[in-house]
């Protein structure tokens, strides 16, 4: 093989890592997206025991907390529940549970990542709902 070939091959092994790069990157920030409404618990999102897919029958019992928080918390540390976002009819489970406890039972913004199985979204940024 000589020089010339040589330096060909690695200029067009350059260019095209270059752009699988650049691709990838804009797939990355394609998939992130923002998604609104509560974080909640899996337990009472999706009817384990509430049968309005909210805390109003917990609150309304006093037994799991006086607020959606205080009822959002008990759940998972209690009962093993998981915290998610309720959006309307849909609940997903939230990768980052740490982060999403500070905001539980809270109206809040998602920026993220909707992972393959259409059920997790991938937290990278939680704001509190204005």
């Amino acid at each position: 093989m000589n020089r010339t070939n040589w330096m060909h091959k690695i200029r067009v092994l350059v260019v095209t890592w270059a752009l699988a790069a650049v691709a990838g990157t804009i797939a990355s920030a394609q998939e992130a997206k923002t998604f609104y409404g509560e974080v909640s618990d899996s337990q009472c999102a999706m009817n384990v025991h509430s049968l309005t897919r909210s805390h109003q029958e917990m609150l309304k019992s006093k037994s799991m907390g006086g607020t959606a928080t205080e009822c959002a918390r008990f759940c998972v540390q209690y009962h093993g529940g998981d915290f998610v976002l309720a959006s309307k009819k849909d609940v997903y489970r939230l990768d980052d549970q740490n982060q999403a406890r500070a905001f539980a039972g809270t109206k809040v913004k998602i920026t993220g990542e909707m992972q393959s199985d259409k059920q997790t979204i991938h937290v990278i940024k939680i704001e509190q709902e204005n």
